[in-house]
């Protein structure tokens, strides 16, 4: 026991007494330190949505996060290192409310949530659907004198849409952009987008949609431009 005594503890003594004295001022310093509090507005995560349900709200809440802690860590605190998170696992189609407390947030080590506004946030929850809808040209320009538009096509003429089944639904067709075809005579082709004015609702394979205007003589006295 002596031997272990000696060996164990005797040993290296003085370097053992400062270390542990020096782990103790650490402590006590960083006890002392003065604590304060900020606040951070962030999006709420949306976590685990079954495949075939979509968020069909659309602006998305926010939530004011405030977190207390030292001066020193407050301080070196950003906005990306909180997150408000919500869980849907099992959430059914329909307007849901969901409660937001200290559980939910996502904060650095040694820092405290201790408030959360909204306590609570409501979204609307719907079906995911996917169908075709045509695609519209839109034409502008200036043709010549004794010349008019005899035939828009478009290529593809279907896009396929997806989203909220409601939202879907709405959707009629497609717009393009505004395609200029000044100055064609016979034929012209334009490379432009397909718009949907849902912004829930999106393309699922975007691409170019070619516009293909193909021109006529207008009958003598029908008046065209």
């Amino acid at each position: 026991m002596a031997e272990f005594f000696r060996r164990y503890v005797l040993r290296n003594l003085l370097l053992k007494l400062v270390s542990f004295g020096m782990a103790i001022a650490l402590w006590w310093a960083v006890r002392r330190e003065p604590m304060a509090e900020v606040a951070f507005t962030v999006p709420i995560e949306f976590h685990n949505i079954a495949d075939n349900l979509e968020i069909s709200s659309e602006n998305l809440p926010q939530a004011q996060i405030r977190v207390r802690g030292t001066v020193r860590l407050v301080r070196n605190l950003k906005p990306s290192d909180l997150h408000a998170e919500i869980d849907l696992a099992g959430a059914k189609m329909g307007d849901r409310t969901f409660d937001l407390t200290s559980q939910q947030m996502r904060a650095p080590q040694d820092l405290e949530v201790v408030q959360v506004v909204p306590s609570q946030v409501r979204v609307t929850i719907d079906t995911r659907q996917t169908r075709r809808v045509e695609v519209r040209p839109r034409v502008i320009g200036t043709f010549a004198a004794g010349y008019r538009i005899a035939q828009i096509l478009a290529q593809p003429a279907e896009i396929t849409i997806a989203g909220p089944r409601k939202r879907v639904e709405a959707i009629e067709a497609a717009l393009t952009d505004p395609v200029d075809a000044s100055g064609t005579i016979a034929r012209g082709s334009f490379i432009t987008h397909a718009y949907l004015s849902d912004p829930l609702v999106q393309v699922v394979h975007p691409e170019p949609i070619r516009v293909t205007v193909i021109m006529e003589k207008a009958p003598i006295g029908s008046g065209a431009n």
